[in-house]
């Protein structure tokens, strides 16, 4: 039998964890190393039999695996002398899914000692946790959505427990895998350019805690983060598979995006093209937008060109196409249909080099994926963009304000829910564009009003009344006392794509 892949991960978890548990309760009389060991060591195993019951699938490889990490390290389990035959059904592995819902008392002491020490101990626990969680997903050619569910969940729950300070440096870069990022980017254009851009190199790769805790602050948008997330955790497991000469799954990085305008998707996009760089799926990680507009020509033979220039310029990032249904489009001399076979063309060329993202309104992007027959299977994923609750969009609003030092009395937030809910939602509605619309004439009003008062207060400066909003203000209130009703603001601003 051959070493354990999962031998190496766990050891470090041992070893790192049992150091941070010494250090956690280093001002408690009577703690036994040896003791503390045991527990981490038991700790590990928990977190390992969880994520292998995950998808309550058991397999070969994980049972394996599990008993050359764990038949040395816990001899009491008869784990040394077992075989995945009868360990699979038994009580090791069945039902240790649900460890994964309860809070680790271990976690809770670093992160507890964290708060008191200023130290950084739950983060050692959160790296190496996930260290086990992603190898424990590699051990099988096909990794489930239910792994890669359990992973997000860790994740999400870890992040919650730990200090503020710490939820967007956990994981750093460096354990990611990035196979391609040292490969420099391709040089484009003339010579002219290409020297511009040797001179000057692409900031390095961000953390890929750090790009998910950035997405996860976005308003609204649950399913969406939850789709990145499982996009994200497989890649990550892929790498980890071939960074160990494991078979991979061969598939497309592609992507559909379907909602109304506004929902964010550029935002998104922008965020999964520096995902996809951190984990070395490309090696630049820049975002490209283009439309029809930039891909189609009205000459013949000049449309091929253009599509060209356009993937030559996402080269090793990625190609964001901006209502690409508009490309089925068109009278009989239209060549839109010549831009879409050559974007077909190019996505097979250059499968590993440039990432390409679709967007537009849900039915037409069927009419889209319908017009070539190698279009459709070249995009396993879609992701669907909801619209905008009235609660998300004061959300929105109130980023605006916190950003540009505006705040809304509580008059003037009913005022702007209202007129929110009065606007139909229905396809083509503009969502964070319209709030950022609203948000934007009512500060014009704002200073069409103040800029008449003759000795205007900071409060005067700053406050954002019903009659600014478009509404009249029956309450009089007065603008140089505080507002007690003041917008706690949580969201960070949203950029409306």
């Amino acid at each position: 039998m051959s070493t354990s892949v999962l031998d190496a991960v766990v050891d470090s978890f041992v070893e790192d964890l049992t150091e941070a548990l010494i250090t956690a309760t280093a001002e408690l009389n009577n703690m036994n190393p040896q003791d503390l060991r045991a527990a981490v060591t038991v700790e590990a195993f928990n977190l390992t039999t969880a994520m292998i019951d995950a998808d309550e699938r058991h397999t070969t490889d994980e049972l394996e695996n599990l008993i050359q990490a764990f038949g040395h390290r816990l001899p009491d389990t008869q784990l040394l002398m077992a075989t995945p035959e009868t360990l699979r059904g038994s009580d090791l592995v069945v039902g240790r899914r649900q460890w994964l819902e309860s809070d680790s008392e271990l976690f809770g002491i670093l992160a507890d000692a964290d708060a008191r020490k200023g130290t950084e101990l739950a983060q050692q626990y959160y790296n190496r946790s996930l260290d086990i969680a992603h190898v424990v997903a590699s051990l099988d050619v096909v990794t489930s959505t239910a792994e890669l569910a359990a992973i997000s969940a860790l994740r999400s729950k870890l992040l919650a427990g730990m200090s503020p300070s710490l939820r967007t440096t956990a994981g750093p870069a460096s354990e990611a895998p990035t196979s391609q990022q040292g490969s420099s980017a391709k040089p484009v254009g003339n010579t002219e350019e290409a020297t511009e851009v040797a001179a000057a190199p692409d900031p390095p790769p961000r953390p890929l805690e750090e790009l998910l805790a950035e997405l996860d602050q976005l308003v609204g948008l649950d399913e969406v983060k939850a789709r990145v997330h499982l996009v994200a955790d497989f890649l990550c497991v892929q790498g980890l598979r071939a960074g160990r000469n494991l078979p991979t799954m061969e598939t497309s990085n592609h992507l559909v995006f379907t909602g109304n305008p506004g929902t964010g998707k550029t935002t998104v996009a922008r965020l999964l093209a520096q995902i996809y760089r951190t984990l070395g799926v490309v090696a630049r990680g820049q975002l490209v937008e283009t439309d029809r507009s930039g891909l189609v020509a009205g000459f013949v033979g000049q449309t091929a060109p253009l599509v060209r220039a356009k993937f030559d310029e996402a080269s090793e990032g990625m190609l964001f196409i901006d209502e690409a249904y508009t490309l089925v489009r068109g009278g009989e001399n239209d060549f839109g249909r010549e831009a879409i076979d050559q974007i077909v063309k190019l996505m097979e060329d250059r499968r590993d080099s440039v990432v390409l993202v679709v967007a537009g309104y849900p039915e037409e992007m069927q009419e889209f994926l319908a017009a070539n027959p190698g279009l459709r299977s070249r995009f396993p994923t879609t992701i669907e963009f909801p619209d905008y609750s009235t609660e998300e969009l004061m959300q929105i609003i109130d980023s605006l304000g916190q950003k540009q030092r505006y705040e809304l009395t509580a008059e003037a937030r009913l005022c702007f829910a209202a007129q929110l809910d009065s606007l139909p939602r229905e396809k083509g509605f503009g969502n964070a564009r319209v709030a950022r619309n609203m948000f934007e004439a009512a500060v014009n009003r704002h200073a069409s009003r103040v800029v008449k008062l003759e000795q205007p207060t900071e409060r005067d400066l700053i406050a954002l009344i019903p009659a600014d909003v478009g509404a009249p203000d029956l309450s009089g209130p007065n603008l140089s006392e505080p507002d007690s009703s003041e917008p706690t603001l949580t969201k960070r601003e949203q950029d409306s794509p």
